[in-house]
Order: C-alpha cells, then sequence, then structure tokens
C-alpha cells in the first residue's frame, strides 16, 4: 500500500512490534493438581467410620485434602490421600493396595469422580448388606466408594444428585407419608430408632436405598424421587 506525503519531514521514528499492538494481558498464575505437586506439611482431612455386620471391627477412612491457590480467587480443595485403618487384618492386604492406588490418582489430577462409580460396582461374591438407613451395600468396597462420593460432595468436587426443590419435596413427601402411618411407625420405632425411613419401605431399584413407599397409588422412593408413576 503506498502513502503519499504531502508535507515536509522534519523527523522519523521507527515503530517496534512491542508500539504496534497493544501488550497482551499477562496469563493468571495459579497451580493445578498435578503429580509434582508437593506435599505442605499439613493437610486438611476428614474421617469416615464405617461398621459392616460381616465384621465387628469398624473401618476408618480418612481423607486429606490439599488446598491449592490458598487466598486467592482459583482456590480449590483438591483430595491428596486416603487411608483406611481397621483392627481387622483380613483384609489389611487389599486395602493397603487400594489406598495406595487412589492416593496416586488424587495426586494425578484431573478428574477423580470415576473412582465413585469403579468402587461402587464392585459386588462381594459371598454377598452385600444394608447399611444403617435402609441403603443397600453390594461389598465393602462399594461402601468406601460411597464414602468417597460423600466427602467429593463436601468439598464441592460432585454435584449432589437432589437440588434443594427436590430435597424439600421429599422431605415433604416423608412426612406426610409418616403422618398417615403414625400408629404403626410408632410401634416399629420402639424395636429400632436408628431407621432413617419408614418401617415396611421397600428397596429402591434405583439407588438401593429401603426406602420405597406406596404413595398415591405409586411405589416412591423417599431418598431418591425415582416413582413408578414417573
Amino acid at each position: 500500500m503506498t502513502i503519499k506525503i504531502s508535507e515536509k519531514i522534519v523527523g522519523y521514528e521507527l515503530v517496534t512490534e512491542e508500539k504496534q499492538a497493544p501488550a497482551a494481558a499477562p496469563e493468571p498464575q495459579f497451580v493445578e493438581m498435578h503429580e509434582k505437586v508437593k506435599r505442605p506439611e499439613a493437610l486438611v482431612g476428614s474421617t469416615y467410620k464405617i461398621k459392616t455386620p460381616n465384621s465387628e471391627h469398624a473401618f476408618y477412612i480418612t481423607i486429606n485434602d490439599i488446598i491449592l491457590n490458598q487466598d486467592t480467587e482459583y482456590e480449590q480443595r483438591r483430595p491428596f490421600e486416603i487411608f483406611i485403618n481397621s483392627k481387622n487384618m483380613e483384609h489389611y492386604q487389599w486395602i493397603a493396595a487400594l489406598t495406595l492406588i487412589v492416593s496416586a490418582v488424587f495426586r494425578k489430577g484431573g478428574d477423580c469422580n470415576f473412582l465413585v462409580e469403579e468402587l461402587k460396582s464392585v459386588f462381594d461374591p459371598k454377598g452385600g448388606y444394608f447399611k444403617r438407613g435402609g441403603k443397600w451395600m453390594p461389598s465393602l468396597v462399594a461402601e468406601i466408594g460411597d464414602v468417597l462420593e460423600q466427602h467429593l460432595k463436601y468439598i464441592g468436587l460432585m454435584e449432589d444428585d437432589l437440588d434443594e426443590h427436590q430435597q424439600q419435596y421429599l422431605a415433604q413427601q416423608k412426612a406426610e407419608f409418616e403422618q398417615l402411618s403414625a400408629p404403626k411407625q410408632a410401634a416399629a420405632n420402639c424395636d429400632d430408632s436408628t431407621e432413617k425411613y419408614p418401617a415396611g419401605a421397600q428397596l429402591c431399584s434405583k439407588c438401593h436405598t429401603q426406602a420405597a413407599v406406596q404413595m398415591d397409588g405409586c411405589l416412591t422412593c423417599l431418598a431418591c424421587g425415582d416413582s413408578q408413576c414417573g
């Protein structure tokens, strides 16, 4: 492109690339989880207790989290390591191996939510059991996966299956059902006051919780909201 100069040249200046284009904004400096992140001296931890009917000793699951980019807009809490302890030494070998593998996945970075589905899909050939509250657990490994799911939801890496509106609706449904069946429920509670859902509730085929009751002619789960009426 030709430019015609109609006035007398009294000076000149070379245009550099820096002056030609505005300087790009510096990229934000923040740390993401990866395997080279060093373990700090202190971690934030949560411990969960598992008591199965298959063992007289409880299992204690501790998940320690690392807080990345603390006190910045990029602050994030990520699981860093897991420990499982129990006086029951029967499962020591595979539990030790499991904690090492899961901890390695945590430190690798990226999405670790897939661990929940993988662990919860493990079935014990000897048979599963009902945990307190009526939820079916196909194996001890599956309950470890259930604990991991609770923790990931607690730190915000997984979303709750039910939103606040759905939780309020199910609480209302449960209250209505308990009011209708109050005499029978009172008698049942004399024997076991730890039940989370009404006595006589059936096993839900979707969430495997013993929380499905007949309401308005439909079998409705008070845990996940699944209904035969859709």
